[in-house]
């Protein structure tokens, strides 16, 4: 299994899976994207992935399995037969099994729109508005058992104004992301890192 092999799983817009596709092709980001799953199939995800190239896109329809861990076994095993290193989430919004996750433990990360571990779940940025904090933004990590709560890999801060609504923080965050997370799959294959305790350490160069 080559260490530069990716999987991306999307549910939606696949914003976050432009990004990165955008950034393999400008050779900014040196991984192999082999493999898009989506759990939807009207997912505009699928569309991107199809035209940037990506040899195996997939919609694997949860609706043909008796639960989520067939379905999560299901996708797993597509992830081996494709010879995916790393699993990246963009946008994925099922929450994965617990089995899934032990069989690809250290192999799955995703962003999360916000300073973890303030405001896990789905309501990140809503909920850092309702609190009024004056700085939040998006946070890449591993993915473990507890929801969003695996050890960080990288992390990024923008600012809250008076007037921000849930979308004009939301967009701002996202610019970020989209920064962010390319990056971060670059270090990851070009570095490579270890966890202590629940730090990430860098390899570095």
């Amino acid at each position: 299994m080559n260490s530069k092999t990716v999987a991306i799983m999307a549910s939606g817009r696949g914003t976050n899976l432009n990004v990165i596709l955008e950034a393999v092709k400008a050779g900014l980001c040196p991984v192999d994207v082999r493999l898009v799953i989506t759990d939807k199939g009207d997912a505009q995800a699928l569309d991107i992935a199809r035209a940037a190239g990506v040899p195996n896109v997939i919609h694997v329809n949860p609706k043909d399995y008796k639960g989520r861990e067939q379905f999560d076994a299901q996708c797993a095993d597509l992830l081996d037969r494709h010879g995916c290193q790393w699993i990246v989430l963009a946008g994925y919004m099922r929450i994965l099994s617990s089995a899934f996750v032990r069989r690809f433990r250290g192999r799955i990360i995703n962003i999360h729109p916000s300073i973890l571990p303030a405001f896990a779940g789905a309501r990140a940025v809503e909920d850092a508005l309702e609190y009024g904090v004056k700085a939040s933004g998006c946070t890449v990590h591993l993915v473990d058992e507890v929801l969003d709560g695996g050890a960080i890999l990288a992390q990024a801060i923008v600012p809250v104004f008076d007037d921000d609504t849930r979308d004009s923080l939301h967009a701002r965050i996202q610019i970020e992301e989209h920064k962010i997370y390319p990056a971060t799959l670059k270090r990851m294959v070009e570095e490579g890192f270890s966890v202590e305790g629940r730090r990430v350490i860098w390899a570095g160069k």
